[in-house]
């Protein structure tokens, strides 16, 4: 069974006083404080060592402490899946930001592939390949040598660091801040957020896509990939493709304002 891990943020107040997951139609969304939700980064740390930097600068205006949030999938795909996730371990490090790190689905392929490596072969195929050479572990040319993806399973939990294996052992699922729920694919209409499948919050697309209003919550996802970022009433999607279009993007959110940031290669 796919390991989960769920975080529980508690809803903040409103200035009225009431509960943000209790506001259900009152426009526009609106956060306690500046948060910045990153996209899909897929391996690119030069796109997003180019968005941190924007994000910086952005920030220079705000008087508090910024919350970043990644959606998930800083991995596969891309050349440098090690130095994206070192990059992240920093920031959770930095007391300037307050970080939270959500699994995709892609994370979630990586941790499957340390328990049973006989998933390798279809990780690799989809952009896990790419990861593994990052670590420095070349894949098995055979998707049928069990002993191959055995032997690569080890050399990359050998030279996994330490604090990288916490950072996808520790990744939660879904977080809150006032209007917005933050998630990796999305989730499914009209269930309660408690009772949503761990699947549904990692795979989901097409339902929840079509969905006018799939929660409570206006929901901020990646893992769908668009040519421009969505901004709709209830849904704002920030995978831009970034490993494959150069363009990786990020949201902030600042009260009722909601502005994106972008980095181009």
């Amino acid at each position: 069974m796919l390991s989960t891990l769920r975080k529980f943020l508690r809803p903040e107040a409103r200035p009225d006083g009431r509960a943000a997951a209790a506001v259900q139609s009152e426009p526009p969304a609106w956060s306690p404080s500046r948060v910045y939700a990153v996209g899909d980064v897929h391996g690119r740390l030069d796109l997003l060592d180019a968005l941190l930097a924007r994000i910086t600068e952005d920030r220079r205006d705000y008087d508090g402490r910024p919350s970043l949030v990644f959606l998930g999938d800083l991995i596969d795909r891309g050349p440098a899946s090690a130095g994206v996730v070192q990059r992240v371990v920093e920031l959770t490090r930095d007391p300037a930001w307050d970080v939270t790190v959500l699994k995709g689905n892609h994370e979630e392929a990586l941790l499957l592939f340390l328990d049973q490596p006989e998933f390798g072969p279809t990780w690799a195929e989809h952009g896990g390949g790419a990861t593994l050479a990052a670590y420095g572990v070349r894949p098995p040319a055979s998707r049928t040598d069990t002993a191959a993806w055995s032997a690569a399973r080890d050399a990359f939990a050998e030279g996994l660091p330490a604090d990288h294996l916490e950072l996808y052992r520790s990744m939660a699922l879904w977080a809150e801040r006032g209007d917005y729920l933050f998630v990796h694919a999305g989730v499914r209409p009209g269930v309660p957020l408690e009772a949503q499948d761990p699947k549904d919050l990692l795979w989901i697309r097409g339902e929840f896509i079509a969905a006018p209003r799939a929660a409570e919550h206006v929901v901020v996802h990646g893992h769908t990939p668009v040519e421009q970022a969505q901004l709709t009433r209830w849904r704002i999607g920030v995978d831009t493709g970034a490993y494959a279009t150069g363009l990786l993007t990020a949201v902030r959110l600042d009260g009722t304002d909601q502005q994106l940031i972008q980095a181009r290669a």
